[in-house]
């Protein structure tokens, strides 16, 4: 699941709990904050921790978890940083005081409901592949384990093979610094 379906998916979930005013704000390139932006109004406090909630739970099930949180308790205003966008869960009060939409104007604003098709067709591909008997997926597995056993009983044999022929070359490259020592040894006994 790209970015642009996750921030879809968290809109699609606050619009399920009645959140209002939903925007997704496509910032890709344009901000080094994050690619999107989810602005979502909540009528209270009750239903600011339902709508947090309900996004947090979906996302955490499709292995996606909040990188920061910031808002705690508040009664205005909560965002939840998930990497590659930022959901802004406010009350009415909140949102007409700081004016992200304003802020964000220079984004695009993307219709949430589009990629819903997309997404479905991905997951239903993914399903198809999950149901693999389970007879083809352990067939593969010994293939492999052969494979890997015949690699590692050939590797030794390879090694020492190649210990075999570079022992006389190291063996000569040892003495040719020794002959080189006499030889200078002998020649400062000359000049004294």
């Amino acid at each position: 699941m790209n970015m642009k379906e996750l921030v879809c998916l968290a809109a699609r979930l606050a619009d399920s709990k009645k959140a209002e005013n939903i925007k997704v704000i496509d910032l890709c390139g344009l901000s080094s904050l994050c690619d999107y932006i989810l602005i979502v109004t909540a009528t209270s406090k009750p239903h600011l921790d339902a709508v947090e909630e309900e996004i947090s739970k979906k996302l955490k099930e499709q292995g996606f978890y909040k990188l920061n949180r910031d808002g705690g308790d508040s009664n205005l205003w909560r965002v939840s940083d998930y990497g590659g966008f930022l959901a802004h869960i406010m009350t009415q009060e909140a949102r007409d005081f700081y004016a992200l939409d304003k802020i964000f104007s220079f984004g695009k604003e993307i219709d949430f409901q589009e990629p819903v098709k997309k997404a479905v067709k991905k997951t239903a591909a993914k399903k198809s592949a999950a149901k693999k008997p389970a007879a083809k997926k352990a067939a593969s597995a010994k293939k492999t384990t052969v494979k890997k056993t015949a690699a590692k009983k050939a590797a030794p044999a390879k090694k020492a093979a190649v210990k075999k022929a570079s022992a006389p070359k190291k063996a000569a490259a040892a003495k040719k610094p020794a002959a080189k020592k006499t030889a200078t040894a002998k020649k400062t006994a000359k000049k004294k």
